[in-house]
């Protein structure tokens, strides 16, 4: 059974990515509500054109956590991702709160591989 833990949080991670990556390619200036004031303010592209990017990078992280392709290297990227998204989305505390359990999971993948 111990074997299996691994490759099923990978996989949940994977499937967590992915369909927030479809949700905001469904409505990316809804999401991009989300982010603080002041971090909009420093974007370098419009908002929608940011999410949107966004959309584009957690299904790609999915995608190669579904395919085990150098899952250190992307679960990483995923730590690095969910400090980032607690960071600028810190004023809606449910979504932190989640973020914070995808963090974990992220780092339990990258310690593991």
């Amino acid at each position: 059974m111990k074997s299996l833990s691994l490759p099923v949080l990978r996989i949940g991670l994977a499937i967590s990515f992915i369909w927030v990556g479809i949700l905001i390619f469904q409505d990316p200036i809804s999401w991009g509500s989300l982010i603080t004031p002041w971090a909009k303010n420093i974007l370098f592209v419009p908002l929608g054109t940011f999410t949107t990017i966004v959309a584009v990078f957690d299904i790609l992280i999915g995608v190669l956590l579904v395919l085990n392709f150098l899952p250190r290297i992307v679960s990483f990227l995923a730590v690095l991702h969910f400090i980032a998204v607690i960071v600028v989305v810190f004023d809606h505390s449910a979504i932190v709160a989640r973020d914070i359990g995808l963090l974990s999971a992220s780092l339990s993948v990258f310690l593991s591989s």
